[in-house]
């Protein structure tokens, strides 16, 4: 995966919420930390002791945002936990998720992972009859539209609020005393549920229920609303029943490879996504290396199936930040070097197979393959374990534009050309479903230009894609 700057498609969310568990926030903590894979501009968590809601949030990383001291602050058993990376609303503090709010219905909260296709549409109706709104994000709109529903019963009002919304959205509400998890009927992001003694955790990715001894019992439905109060649980389905269209770049890239989403392992699904790659573009080479982290499992699918082994070529350094030192002007490639590093020893004299999930802008990818040649690789054949990404995600994937991706406007071969390798590959729509299984729907927009949701209520979204809609 291209992951130089800002050279990569962005996930949106990661959301946790907890009902009726023991030190709440230390667990919401614990959760939003297992998810910072999908967002790492600010983190918040809001608890409830059952009267009172308390909300701290800042901008960073988790362990950045929050210490012993405040956790000791957030009291409760309620609790409600985000990680941020913004696809709609600039990346400032009074942005930060979740969002609380004070209302006629009471103190509420919300986390939302997703992005709503209508929001711009309902924010401009709602301020011309009066709301004033105190964020730019998308997720706001909520709260507005529950307040001027009419209904004084909070979840009739959810429901309203629910119905009035489009696109992609998982969320997690509470007040004094319920949780509410729902997802939306298309069931674009993952939203998982889980049991921990008496108690009940919802997360976007199962591996935020390992890490606090929560056990995995399903997926959220595509369209089902889940309401936890006073121990009972209840699940309501206030949407029309849409084609579900779970999102394929969660198997492909965002999600964490020990975990489970859309009934399914994730590293399962990138082992297979390896070896279907391997059968439609087989490579006679001497080793196989994955462009780490996300590519590995991909990577051993394709040694396992090819019979080339696989080898640890690139080495991903971890403790990537902001670096304060200008590089001096003759270290190449210094973006992507600060991330990557090849092994010498391991492809030197050999004919390489790089395995990676996309491509957006190939500008990383580029230096990633000088850099592989200058450590003396002989051959090297690039095969991605995705179809070629030309278009925008509008449902809380920050793609860039489809001007900036490469494969929008050139073929393989001219691709193979810029990239200076000698030859590459990408697996087919069909071999990326064979992988993720045919017997659920996934959405490839991206992919295919084909948008479930209509985006004419969309501001600034091109024409072409507006004629690509998948009817």
């Amino acid at each position: 995966m291209e992951d130089s700057n800002n050279h990569i498609p962005r996930e949106e969310c990661g959301i946790v919420g907890l009902y009726n568990i023991p030190d709440a926030a230390n667990m919401a903590y614990l959760g939003a930390y297992a998810l910072q894979h999908r967002g790492q501009e600010s983190a918040g968590i809001v608890t409830s002791n059952g009267s009172r809601l308390t909300r701290y949030a800042g901008m960073g990383k988790v362990t950045e945002v929050f210490s012993t001291d405040i956790l000791r602050e957030l009291k409760g058993s309620l609790a409600i936990a985000h990680n941020r990376y913004s696809t709609t609303g600039a990346s400032f503090l009074g942005n930060a998720q979740p969002l609380r709010f004070e209302s006629r219905l009471g103190t509420f909260a919300l986390a939302h992972n997703g992005n709503l296709t209508n929001a711009h549409v309902l924010r401009k109706q709602l301020e011309r009859e009066g709301s004033i709104f105190q964020t730019t994000v998308d997720s706001e709109v909520i709260s507005h539209l529950m307040v001027k529903s009419g209904e004084s019963d909070f979840t009739n009002a959810l429901i309203y609020a629910l119905r009035k919304i489009k696109g992609a959205f998982s969320l997690v509400i509470m007040n004094e005393n319920t949780l509410y998890a729902l997802r939306d009927p298309n069931g674009f992001r993952p939203l998982v549920m889980g049991k921990k003694e008496d108690g009940f955790a919802f997360a976007s990715e199962s591996c935020a229920l390992d890490i606090i001894d929560a056990e995995f019992t399903r997926d959220v439905k595509p369209g089902e609303l889940i309401r936890i109060k006073d121990g009972v649980v209840e699940s309501m389905f206030p949407f029309e029943e849409v084609r579900e269209s779970l999102c394929i770049f969660e198997f492909i890239y965002f999600a964490r490879p020990d975990s489970q989403i859309f009934r399914k392992s994730v590293y399962e699904v990138r082992l297979q996504l390896g070896r279907n790659l391997a059968k439609e573009h087989p490579a006679d080479a001497d080793i196989v290396i994955a462009v780490p982290d996300s590519s590995v499992a991909a990577a051993i699918g394709f040694a396992e199936e090819s019979g080339i082994p696989y080898q640890a070529g690139l080495i991903r350094s971890h403790y990537i930040g902001r670096t304060f030192i200008e590089p001096d002007q003759r270290i190449r490639d210094f973006g992507a070097r600060i991330k990557y590093n090849p092994i010498p020893f391991v492809v030197s004299g050999k004919r390489v197979v790089v395995v990676d999930d996309s491509i957006m802008r190939g500008t990383t990818q580029k230096k990633i393959v000088g850099m592989l040649r200058r450590a003396g690789a002989k051959e090297i054949h690039v095969r991605i374990s995705a179809a070629p990404t030309r278009h925008a995600c509008y449902y809380g994937i920050d793609i860039p534009s489809p001007t900036e991706l490469i494969a929008s406007a050139h073929s393989v071969e001219q691709i193979t050309s810029f990239l200076r390798v000698d030859s590459m590959g990408y697996l087919s729509e069909e071999g990326m479903i064979s992988a993720a299984g045919t017997e659920r729907v996934y959405c490839t927009a991206c992919f295919n230009g084909r948008y479930p949701v209509p985006l004419e209520e969309l501001q600034g979204v091109p024409y072409s894609n507006k004629k690509e809609q998948d009817e």
